[in-house]
């Protein structure tokens, strides 16, 4: 039998903000854009925290590799804070990076105090193959401006960070697309969840897909924290639609 040697893992990029004494808080950003979209909740919130902003393989300044697996990139982020920090971090992901944080958090407890959940796919989709064959023939429409302001506008994001958006649409390639993208689709919670020791909170929009509701409930249904929690009005896109909200409900948990 041959053993497939997967190489060396990909090399995360991560920005520092906040305190340089801080608890060490890492922000996982969402598929389809880049640790830049942390940037209006990072503004918003308080003192006592260091925050660790990667860019996900295949992202923005991560775009040298292209996205494998969810299974590298949690391997990945665990060596760079298996490297970085002396003492367990608390993680929020939002999205795609709400399901690293769950596995993360499953695989590497040691390096996990706290998990905070924003807007997490955990149900597998429909017709996934049908959603992927769309998906690759629009890939070279991303890097077009005017299609680009277009998906900016339904993923919230606000002109400051259009720029941002647009380097980032163009960086990321077909197969990075598709991958992140069925990764997504077809996570599942992992049963070890359930006994993870850390604290954790599940957050979704009010306005999102009614699988984002059931993935919340399969999130904490297996556990002692309590149920999720709904944001009035908001979409599937909380860090930048409700930056506020965001940091204050995230500060006192933290704290």
């Amino acid at each position: 039998m041959t053993v497939r040697n997967p190489g060396p893992l990909p090399e995360i990029v991560v920005d520092e903000r906040g305190e340089r004494d801080g608890g060490p808080v890492l922000l996982l950003h969402g598929g389809g854009v880049a640790g830049w979209m942390w940037r209006p909740l990072i503004e918003q919130m308080g003192p006592g925290h260091r925050f660790l902003v990667p860019d996900l393989p295949g992202h923005d300044r991560g775009a040298q590799t292209d996205y494998e697996s969810h299974e590298r990139t949690v391997d990945a982020l665990a060596e760079m804070l298996q490297h970085r920090e002396d003492r367990p971090a608390a993680v929020i992901g939002f999205s795609l990076g709400a399901q690293l944080a769950v596995l993360l958090a499953v695989r590497r407890p040691d390096l996990v105090a706290q998990v905070g959940i924003i807007s997490a796919q955990a149900e597998p989709s429909r017709w996934p193959g049908m959603t992927l064959a769309l998906l690759r023939t629009a890939a070279p429409l991303a890097k077009w401006e005017w299609f680009a302001r277009a998906q900016a506008k339904e993923l919230f994001i606000p002109p400051t960070l259009f720029p941002d958006y647009l380097r980032t649409a163009r960086r990321l390639s077909t197969r990075t697309l598709l991958t992140s993208v069925g990764e997504n689709m077809r996570f599942t919670v992992p049963p070890a969840w359930a006994s993870y020791a850390g604290t954790t909170l599940v957050l979704v929009g009010e306005r999102e897909r009614a699988i984002m509701a059931r993935s919340a409930h399969h999130l904490t249904r297996d556990r002692g924290d309590g149920d999720s929690e709904t944001i009035a009005g908001c979409g599937h896109g909380a860090p930048l639609q409700k930056p506020r909200w965001l940091a204050d409900r995230l500060q006192a948990w933290l704290t």
